[in-house]
């Protein structure tokens, strides 16, 4: 076979090989559906309201499955290497189901995130609550308690026993004392479930008076939300606090 030949075969070999890549190439294009996420930066809400809606239309989308994965692409990572801006600050439980950036569909520099067993609070603790508002404006405090809390049932069950829990563990204990006497006092039918909205709302009763947070929240400046998470429907519940 001589040089033509085999140039001309090669031609053909290559153009066969093109086509059969187009051909390929279309068929992912037309029949392959894309995982798609929203990049597209938001401006980031400067008032409680603004950050309060942001919050729920995430926790609407967690709920029905309609998630936008926003602000968790490389661009956003560059953006936010140098300084940070959160809008948010949420106070949750250490529980594994409760993760707050997956349940408001938030992303990278969106939300200072603290977590306690049952919400449990102390001086290291609310210095990081107070955080963001004192140093960057951070216009929204959430704390986020949740159905069937281990961590407030193991001290509900303590306080009602007589019998501490073991190392630490007590200090979980002693920090949700104020939750378990108002349970008790209101009753029910489910004492842990109404501990944990007990918790709820007199730790964030206990922020908004707070001698450096109050006087942000008085010019409207902050708002401190109590909410609490459903694990069976996905959905955040408003306790007290909601900006107008």
């Amino acid at each position: 076979m001589d040089r033509t030949a085999h140039s001309d075969r090669r031609a053909l070999l290559a153009g066969g090989l093109a086509v059969a890549t187009v051909a390929v190439a279309g068929c992912s294009s037309t029949s392959a559906t894309p995982l798609v996420t929203n990049t597209s930066p938001e401006a980031r809400p400067t008032t409680p309201a603004a950050a309060f809606t942001r919050l729920m239309d995430g926790n609407k989308r967690w709920v029905s499955g309609d998630l936008h994965h926003p602000d968790r692409d490389p661009t956003r990572r560059q953006l936010v290497a140098q300084e940070q801006e959160p809008f948010g600050s949420v106070l949750s439980c250490i529980d594994s189901r409760v993760p707050p950036e997956l349940l408001f569909d938030t992303g990278l520099g969106d939300l200072y995130v603290m977590r306690t067993g049952g919400e449990a609070v102390g001086p290291v603790v609310t210095g990081s609550v107070e955080y963001g508002p004192l140093t960057s404006g951070t216009p929204l405090i959430v704390v986020l308690g949740h159905q069937r809390c281990g961590a407030v049932a193991a001290a509900y069950k303590s306080i009602r026993d007589g019998k501490p829990l073991t190392g630490n563990l007590q200090a979980l204990t002693t920090a949700l004392q104020p939750a378990y006497d108002r349970a008790f006092k209101e009753g029910g039918t489910d004492p842990v479930e109404t501990m944990a909205r007990a918790q709820v709302e007199l730790t964030a009763a206990d922020l908004r008076s707070n001698q450096d947070l109050a006087p942000l929240v008085r010019k409207g400046a902050l708002a401190v939300v109590g909410a609490y998470y459903s694990l069976d429907t996905g959905k955040v519940e408003v306790l007290a606090g909601a900006p107008s």
